[in-house]
C-alpha cells in the first residue's frame, strides 16, 4: 500500500536518531525502536510490528539508500489523539524510491522487505526528503492513549545523534 502520509498531528512523543548507513546502524535502529517503545510501555503487538517494520526499512536504507559518508535517520512519533505510531526512515537516495504496488514477497530470498512492511503496517508510503533523499514511512494504529508515559521525567521529544566511528 503506497498512500499519502497523514498530516502532522500533535505528538505524545517523538524520537529521532541519526544512524550510520551500515548493517550495525540498521541493527541500532531496531534496538532503539524496541527500547523506546518498551520504555513507553507500548502494547506488545504494536511493538513487535514496529520492530519488524523498522528492521525492513532500515535494511533497505542501508542496502538501497546508502551514500558513502551519509547517515540515515530513524524517527518514531506517536500521535496521542489518534493513537497512530508513525515510523520514518530517511536516507540519501531519493532516486531509489520504493515502487508502488510492487509485491515480490514470493520470489527468492530478497525483495520481501516492502511486502513485509505492507503486511505489518496499516498504511505506508514514501516522500521526497530534500536535498535529494527520501523518507519511507509506515503507520500503525493503536488505541488512543494506549501508551503510558515513560518511567522517568525525560518524557517527550528526544533528538539524539548516535556516536559512531567512520
Amino acid at each position: 500500500m503506497n498512500e499519502h502520509p497523514s498530516p502532522p498531528a500533535p505528538a505524545a512523543f517523538t524520537v529521532s536518531r541519526l544512524l550510520p548507513a551500515t548493517h550495525l546502524g540498521a541493527r541500532q535502529a531496531r534496538l532503539v525502536t524496541v527500547l523506546e517503545l518498551h520504555e513507553r510501555r507500548c502494547p506488545p503487538d504494536v511493538s513487535e510490528r514496529a520492530e519488524r517494520i523498522v528492521a525492513e526499512l532500515a535494511a533497505n536504507a542501508v542496502l538501497h539508500g546508502r551514500v558513502r559518508g551519509r547517515d540515515f535517520r530513524l524517527r518514531l512519533r506517536l500521535d496521542d489523539s489518534t493513537g497512530t505510531l508513525r515510523i520514518e526512515v530517511t536516507d540519501a537516495r531519493g532516486e531509489r524510491a520504493p515502487a508502488p504496488g510492487r509485491n515480490t514477497g514470493s520470489r527468492g530470498e530478497g525483495g520481501r522487505g516492502l511486502f513485509l512492511v505492507d503486511a505489518f503496517a496499516d498504511r505506508w508510503g514514501s516522500t521526497a526528503a530534500p536535498p535529494g533523499g527520501k523518507t519511507v514511512w509506515a503507520e500503525i494504529r493503536c488505541a488512543p492513549r494506549g501508551f503510558r508515559p515513560p518511567r522517568d521525567a525525560d518524557a517527550g521529544n528526544t533528538d539524539r545523534t548516535a556516536a559512531h566511528a567512520r
